[in-house]
């Protein structure tokens, strides 16, 4: 797995600076955030100002106290001490506070925001898109948004205030003292910016990295049987070593990198400190001066070294977290290509009519798979799809759930377009089946009720009921209550898809999709299941994908697909005795030896949602 294949295209060398993401996302929270932040900034303003007023009452310790033994100024300066340390104190804890609030309530909101657009995306992203870019988005770079203001703030507001403060200060004592250390300024810049690019790179790289560890840990618990059946655990554990050890390897040179801010600014600080030692020294031997302002004016640079090292180390902490703000915006900005149409017209259904008139359809890239397909679903009965792997017969389901948009012709439902109704209320209209069962991390009943969440629990009981499902659900541990964890091995394959049956069937759409729904049910809970099915069948439009045929001997019309086309239709003695491509099909399946005829029913195992 090459880790290029991780990186997204804001990742890439030429991505501009950090600033047109703090211009983001001040403009889009300001008015929404700005209470939170405005407290912090105010009490920031206090914090910068108690670091001034320390340097002036050490000024009048030295003079008044320790050189004219003024007895009456000690009282008020040590009490103004006791005030200072008490206010600076107290708004260090107001601007924590409201820093870490606000930021959580942006954290969430990225969050919410991402999840929201991310629902709306249609199928062709995930499909070209690595779920654990997407894990990695909402679960940890959403934070980057709170570290980016955080930061912003914290350094060019508290830092920045604190330093001209004290800047203030020092000119206010010493204006040649102060330009002596100002010099130094320049020289820490062009130190911090060479550190600043070169910390960029790395950045990117440890993000793809930690994007290739978790999914290497994703197919790990997905594959798991595989893993184990096939004894890959060495071979995994390899792999999965080298991306860690790569992500160390980055963060290493990250830290290095980052580590190396210090010695720049303490050796420049040094530089500095010495010339108003050599400078304040002279003054004091040769002219007599005080020593209380040169003491004012070393503390004023004592104070002001943190705030301005932070300064210093600002755009070297913005990397990272811009990387990462950089990656949701990307996600967020995402163009939805699939219209859901909000103020379209409602789909109407009157009877269920499904027509395709000369659709064209292929996934992004490959060669069509449908080219002027025509094809019917008459209303109110069963249209079963069969013919081999590639044929196109999920793309029809596909296309009639709009999870894909056709790139010419019409799918039509009772005369209407369904790319110009309100998709939401096209989706209503269907209840669907897939062959991999969703199970999501919820009770049973929930998992049920997915399938009409307006449903009261006496229809979903009776809807589990129908789907032969009741008996087990109450033979668990809570019943209906049953939490239904990632895997749920603790209900078979078949269990697990006719729960999936029951929230179909709880839906009570007028049209059904089934891809070989009883494709993990035992023969008799087969039976039952199809006596169930035949009565939610009734007076709806059902299509059905099969692979075994014995599943749609009865269905009103069976269309065979070869390579996209429907090469015949008809109901199954009608097909038997055109003795075509249905007829090898089906005598393939029903008079091969009936060792091979034996299936596995091992459980199969549900994702998660």
């Amino acid at each position: 797995m090459k880790i290029s294949k991780y990186i997204p295209a804001f990742l890439k060398p030429d991505s501009e600076g950090p600033w047109d993401v703090i211009g983001r996302l001040i403009r889009e929270g300001w008015r929404k955030y700005w209470p939170g932040y405005a407290v912090a900034i105010f009490f920031m303003i206090i914090v910068a100002a108690t670091a001034g007023l320390t340097v002036l009452i050490i000024r009048d310790v030295v003079d008044e106290i320790f050189i004219d033994k003024n007895l009456s100024e000690l009282t008020f300066l040590v009490m103004a001490v006791v005030v200072i340390s008490v206010v600076r104190g107290v708004s260090l804890y107001v601007v924590a506070v409201a820093l870490e609030r606000t930021g959580n309530r942006v954290i969430a909101d990225m969050q919410t925001r991402l999840y929201e657009h991310v629902l709306k995306l249609g199928i062709t992203y995930f499909d070209k898109t690595h779920s654990s870019l997407l894990i990695t988005g909402i679960s940890n770079r959403s934070g980057a948004a709170k570290s980016v203001i955080s930061t912003v703030l914290t350094n060019y507001v508290k830092n920045l205030l604190t330093v001209i403060v004290l800047l203030g200060v020092m000119i206010a004592t010493h204006p040649w003292l102060t330009f002596i250390v100002v010099v130094i300024g320049p020289a820490a810049l062009i130190g911090v910016r060479i550190l600043v690019k070169r910390i960029r790179s790395f950045a990117r790289a440890e993000f793809a990295g930690m994007a290739q560890i978790i999914a290497r840990m994703q197919e790990t618990a997905l594959g798991i049987r595989v893993v184990k059946a096939f004894n890959l655990e060495p071979a995994m554990t390899s792999k999965m070593g080298e991306a860690i050890e790569g992500v160390r390897r980055r963060r290493n040179k990250i830290a290095t990198i980052k580590a190396q801010t210090s010695p720049l600014m303490e050796t420049l600080g040094g530089f500095a400190i010495a010339g108003v030692i050599l400078w304040a020294g002279y003054a004091a031997i040769y002219h007599g001066e005080k020593p209380g302002d040169f003491m004012a004016f070393i503390t004023a640079i004592m104070l002001a070294y943190e705030p301005a090292k932070k300064l210093a180390n600002t755009r070297v902490a913005l990397e990272r977290n811009v990387i990462g703000v950089r990656f949701v915006y990307e996600i967020i900005d995402t163009p939805v290509k699939i219209n859901p149409n909000l103020d379209g017209p409602e789909l109407e259904i009157t009877e269920g009519h499904i027509r395709f008139e000369n659709v064209d359809f292929g996934y992004r890239s490959k060669k069509p798979v449908l080219k002027q397909f025509d094809f019917e679903a008459e209303p109110g009965k069963l249209t079963a799809l069969v013919g081999p792997s590639g044929s196109g017969k999920s793309t029809i389901m596909n296309l009639i759930e709009r999870f894909y948009d056709v790139s010419g012709g019409q799918v039509i439902i009772d005369g209407q377009d369904i790319s110009k109704v309100r998709i939401a209320s096209l989706r209503d209209q269907i209840a669907m089946v897939g062959q991999h069962t969703s199970i999501f991390q919820d009770t049973i009943r929930e998992n049920i009720r997915y399938g009409r969440p307006s449903a009261t629990d006496e229809e979903v009981e009776e809807a589990a009921r129908n789907a032969m499902a009741y008996d087990f659900i109450t033979d668990t541990s809570d019943g209906f209550d049953t939490m239904l964890e990632e895997g749920s091995s603790s209900l078979s394959g078949g269990q697990l898809q006719r729960i999936a049956i029951a929230r179909a069937m709880i839906r009570d759409a007028p049209i059904v999709l089934l891809d070989e729904a009883t494709s993990s049910l035992d023969s008799e809970s087969e039976y039952q299941v199809r006596v169930a099915f035949e009565r939610l069948m009734s007076g709806r439009t059902t299509i059905v994908i099969a692979h075994r045929l014995s599943t749609v001997l009865g269905a009103d019309t069976i269309c065979v697909l070869v390579e996209g086309e429907v090469v015949e239709n008809g109901t199954h003695d009608e097909l038997l005795a055109a003795d075509k491509t249905y007829a090898r099909l089906y005598h393939l399946q029903f008079e091969q030896p009936a060792s091979q005829a034996v299936e596995d029913e091992e459980p199969a195992v549900a994702s998660v949602g």
